[in-house]
């Protein structure tokens, strides 16, 4: 089978059931496992968000999406010579991949138009059940089916793990999980989910619906006792670039998570942005970021803690 997966998160799950020799084109966030970066690049994106500071890529997806332009582009003539049988897309996020009317409309210019099968999760029970669609539409039934038992598994044993964890008494951390540092948004969709699952409570996201821009001063009512950064798409070297914009607000010192140095920045791009397998790796870090005494009190790999007390450089915007 020729297979154009357009997300990170199902190029991860193709690969997984061993279908990555079967991969004709990928998009240009497809970077796990290594060896598919090999692969045919059919999509890119319209902004370098490595080189542009947040608030102006902020302000030109908002001018983009204002003015119908695609923030994504799809070489429609390496597409077209790739022949795939099935493309895998998503209909979740526009501002994170192309749009499945995009594709369609490409997909109708093509002598043999390939099945295609999108993906719109927005739980961790969704997106493991979309592991079993992309096993269906590839033959790999009994592999998908391994593969999710696996993952809900691990998924169990963390919350059982949790639960009986003693770090903070009788009760659970805080924990305020922020998508973007300028403008600030709360990490919404699977994420909330992720930090129940760890044994913390999230006083700033939503479960289920999009992140939501929040203000300062929502952040700082919530007090939380673990602040977690993770921009979407971002790196831990990435996020480091411009996380200390946040110590210039109000009050940033007067936060538990300051006085208690738990501030961290995480591999968001790796661990928590993509709906897909290593989801579940993201709330193993979360878990120990909650509850470190219960995980052996080392920070696990995708994870740095910052020095929230650490005297700020002068603030400035791109």
């Amino acid at each position: 089978m020729r297979i154009c997966s357009l997300l990170p998160g199902a190029t991860e799950v193709v690969a997984a059931l061993g279908l990555a020799d079967d991969l004709v084109g990928i998009s240009h966030e497809c970077d796990y496992p290594p060896e598919v970066q090999r692969k045919p690049v059919v999509v890119r994106a319209a902004i370098d968000a490595e080189c542009t500071a947040s608030p102006e890529i902020d302000q030109q997806v908002r001018t983009a999406m204002q003015a119908g332009q695609d923030l994504y582009e799809l070489d429609e003539a390496l597409f077209a010579r790739a022949e795939p049988d099935l493309v895998i897309a998503q209909d979740l996020c526009h501002v994170c991949a192309i749009t499945p009317s995009r594709l369609q409309c490409a997909i109708a210019t093509m002598r043999k138009a390939p099945t295609l099968l999108t993906l719109n999760p927005t739980t961790l029970d969704q997106i493991l059940t979309d592991v079993e669609r992309i096993g269906h539409a590839t033959g790999k039934e009994a592999e998908a089916h391994a593969l999710t038992a696996d993952l809900r598994a691990r998924l169990e044993g963390i919350r059982e793990r949790t639960s009986h964890a003693g770090d903070w008494g009788v009760g659970h951390p805080t924990v305020a999980c922020l998508e973007w540092l300028d403008p600030l948004y709360a990490a919404g969709h699977w994420v909330p989910e992720m930090v129940s699952v760890a044994g913390g409570v999230d006083v700033l996201g939503r479960a289920r619906v999009p992140s939501q821009q929040v203000t300062w001063e929502q952040v700082r009512n919530t007090a939380p006792d673990v602040l977690v950064l993770m921009p979407c798409g971002f790196s831990v070297n990435r996020t480091l670039r411009e996380w200390e914009c946040l110590t210039h607000h109000p009050g940033w010192h007067s936060l538990p998570s300051v006085q208690n140095g738990r501030v961290f920045v995480v591999d968001a791009s790796a661990y928590f942005s993509r709906p897909g397998p290593r989801l579940v790796d993201g709330v193993a870090i979360l878990a120990a970021l909650c509850h470190p005494a219960a995980f052996g009190c080392a920070l696990p790999p995708g994870v740095r803690r910052v020095d929230p007390l650490a005297r700020p450089r002068p603030a400035h915007r791109s």
